[in-house]
């Protein structure tokens, strides 16, 4: 029989994510999806000023991507809902290059308010705890 070392020893159940846990990182992972196409949008109708080389739609896109990648797996950490709300705001700003962006930023910014003041209302309320036993014997009895 193999013997079970101290390095291999089952580690401890890590604790209940809260509900903002489960779905704001959903949010960040469709939406970094999306930012990837509005950055080739950006390139193709080649909307950036005539200074800046139309590349860079695409590199600045696939940085805000990774980041929100990037975020939504350190969605535990205390710092990761605010630099989600920053992300946010940098997808808004992308709007000024092609107005069209600014729906997305509608539909996914009010699913991240969603996500992250809803389901921390949720998370705040107490647990409704295992139902009561009722008395067998009713008043009519």
């Amino acid at each position: 029989m193999a013997r079970v070392s101290e390095a291999s020893a089952p580690r401890p159940a890590r604790p209940q994510r809260t509900l903002v846990q489960k779905l704001a990182p959903i949010v960040l992972g469709f939406e970094a999806i999306v930012v990837l196409l509005a950055g080739l949008t950006i390139f193709g109708l080649r909307a950036l000023p005539p200074a800046v080389p139309q590349w860079w739609a695409i590199v600045g896109a696939a940085i805000v991507a990774v980041a929100m990648i990037a975020v939504a797996g350190m969605i535990t950490r205390s710092w990761a809902i605010p630099v989600g709300w920053v992300l946010q705001a940098i997808v808004a700003l992308s709007a000024i290059f092609v107005p069209a962006i600014l729906l997305v930023t509608l539909v996914f910014g009010g699913m991240w308010a969603y996500a992250t003041i809803m389901g921390a209302r949720m998370d705040a309320r107490p647990p409704s705890g295992a139902p009561t036993t009722t008395d067998p014997h009713t008043e009519s009895d």
